[in-house]
């Protein structure tokens, strides 16, 4: 099984790259299963109603979300009515939404889990803890088990990783929008990540504008941060899963460049 994973989709340049990118690996047979993080999609911040059903309509099978999952109002009824976009699962009990979700494919049953780290992010209940529970409760899982762990230390990803490892198929870092190059498959064959990295404009800073960015950073003073539309990329990772045992046999690093997408 071909699982494509893609880091944090930034605004429309991010939006267009992916359905183009993702258009053309279905097209030739390159994929079979799609996971993207979203939270990103509207503008840099969270994702509307319209962006979700922009990205599954463009070959997603399951959207992620990380800590600006609420930042856009009208999708929060939104997690209710479509399964296919989840939110982490360590968010405060009795919030909307799910933080993992089974799709079935031809290849097997592909489960995804959705967890946010605790270390230099706002709060939340415990990704370890809650990634045990997930497992150990939830039914009929599949052998195929994927983790986007939405984090800012490092440090916290690749435990994650040590943590998981041999109970899922693969655990990737998404949030920092900066591609690490620790690519492995670990000691009980589960592929890893620190970070897929981002899929927008390279010209600039984290996906934003430069001048914004820079305005803010020399004077101190507010600047709104407009989205950057130059030399966009889409990052992310290729893992071969063995579908009939949820065993990660390889991860690719995966970066397409191209100056401007239209």
């Amino acid at each position: 099984m071909n699982i494509l994973m893609v880091g944090d989709i930034v605004g429309s340049p991010g939006r267009k790259m992916f359905a183009r990118v993702v258009g053309q690996m279905r097209q030739r047979g390159a994929v079979d299963v799609v996971v993207a993080n979203a939270e990103n999609t509207a503008g840099g911040r969270g994702a509307s109603r319209v962006n979700i059903e922009e990205l599954l309509d463009a070959g997603a099978d399951v959207l992620t979300m990380g800590d600006h999952t609420w930042d856009q109002k009208d999708i929060i009824p939104f997690f209710e009515h479509e399964k296919r976009i989840i939110r982490p699962a360590n968010f405060a009990p009795g919030c909307p939404g799910r933080g993992i979700v089974s799709v079935d494919t031809p290849k097997g049953r592909v489960s995804v889990m959705n967890l946010v780290g605790r270390v230099f992010m706002p709060p939340a209940d415990c990704p370890f803890r809650t990634a045990d529970t997930l497992l150990s409760k939830e039914p009929n899982l599949g052998k195929v088990i994927l983790v986007d762990l939405h984090a800012e230390a490092t440090s916290e990803k690749i435990a994650m990783g040590r943590y998981l490892d041999g109970r899922v198929s693969a655990v990737v870092g998404t949030h920092t929008h900066v591609q690490t190059s620790d690519e492995t498959i670990l000691p009980k064959k589960t592929a890893y990540l620190t970070d897929l990295g981002m899929t927008g404009s390279k010209d600039s800073v984290l996906g934003r504008d430069l001048a914004s960015v820079l305005s803010k950073f020399v004077t101190g003073m507010p600047s709104k941060f407009e989205i950057a539309e130059d030399g966009v990329a889409l990052e992310g990772a290729m893992i071969d899963v063995d579908e009939t045992t949820g065993r990660a046999r390889k991860i690719v690093r995966l970066r397409e460049l191209m100056d401007h997408v239209k």
